[in-house]
């Protein structure tokens, strides 16, 4: 981690190089200018710590600018800097914290930086969060997602990893679609790495906002494994804030269903793969030995799994039948 530091600048350089030339040859024909990304830096009593080697907190400006132009093109997530996070030798260590940046004029979250460790993890049951109205909040449904509601209160750091219930600086206007099938698989990851290992993961997650626009782009989620210097966990991952079948209005949060003639995003079921996120060929799973039941690791049923019977699995579909689970019935894997 230390050699990736001391290449920093250079990578930077060569990343936004490579995405400009990317985002020049798929940029489509817009009705204004690109928008450029509002970022904001973290409270002062870390704010030194959070600089890289373009002075800009987090990942970076410049970054984070190139980041929003990416187009969505069917997956949830692309990779970031080779899936490297940008921490800081200086911000490496095992000692428990959590940052919640405070709200801007506009009331839009910043940067949520924590160390999770088994310290952090919940001790309380879940809590409602009803009363908190992220900006661009609204309540919405539509038949074509999930559950019907098209936008949840996202947690930038999962309650999962760290409890947080009805804190506003950690709450943003999330579709369905982000918060299922972009964060929770990475989540889950983490949640699993921690309970089995106890090891620290250092985890930040900077939500990226076009100029004034009241609901975020999509969020950079970045997290390192401290202990074993990223063997565990480490990933550094751009999620979409879109929802296949919706045109969203990022400046107010209003939407409609995609006409059928544009462009509009794939189905869920299309775009999603068939069982979790693919590791060298494998695909993750989350087991509950208790049910024998296996499930997609972005199914929000893992969370209800009780840490006792919850097992992560990587391997084929096959495989995990033979081993005598069945299905589940709400992800279908």
């Amino acid at each position: 981690m230390k050699k990736t530091g001391r290449m920093l600048p250079v990578l930077l350089v060569v990343l936004l190089g490579l995405a400009w030339a990317y985002v020049g040859d798929r940029r489509t024909e817009s009705d204004g200018p690109e928008p450029t990304a509002s970022v904001q830096s973290v409270d002062s009593a870390v704010s030194d710590a959070k600089e890289t080697a373009d002075g800009g907190p987090g990942a970076g400006a410049d970054l984070l600018d190139t980041v929003l132009a990416l187009p969505y093109s069917g997956e949830p997530c692309c990779e970031i800097n080779g899936n490297v996070p940008f921490f800081t030798e200086s911000e490496i260590g095992t000692d428990e914290f959590e940052k919640y940046t405070e709200l801007d004029g506009l009331g839009r979250c910043g940067p949520a930086f924590a160390n999770i460790s088994p310290e952090t993890l919940p001790k309380e049951e879940r809590g409602a969060i009803g009363q908190v109205k992220p900006s661009g909040w609204h309540l919405v449904k539509y038949d074509c997602v999930e559950g019907n509601y098209l936008y949840n209160r996202c947690h930038l750091i999962a309650f999962e990893l760290a409890g947080e219930n009805a804190n506003e600086r950690n709450l943003i206007t999330g579709t369905r679609y982000l918060n299922v099938e972009g964060m929770l698989p990475f989540e889950n990851r983490v949640a699993s790495y921690v309970k089995e290992t106890g090891n620290h993961v250092l985890y930040r997650v900077t939500p990226v906002f076009a100029e004034n626009e009241l609901v975020a782009r999509g969020v950079l989620m970045e997290a390192y494994s401290v202990e074993d210097e990223g063997e565990g966990i480490r990933f550094c991952v751009y999620a979409f804030n879109v929802q296949p079948g919706i045109e969203i209005s990022y400046s107010d949060g209003e939407s409609r269903l995609a006409p059928e003639d544009s462009f509009g995003f794939p189905d869920v079921e299309e775009s999603a793969p068939s069982g979790g996120v693919e590791e060298d060929g494998q695909t993750v799973y989350f087991l509950n030995t208790n049910t024998k039941k296996f499930h997609r690791e972005s199914c929000e049923s893992v969370r209800d799994i009780r840490d006792e019977n919850k097992e992560m699995f990587v391997g084929s579909r096959q495989e995990v039948i033979d081993r005598g689970y069945e299905p589940c019935g709400r992800c279908k894997p």
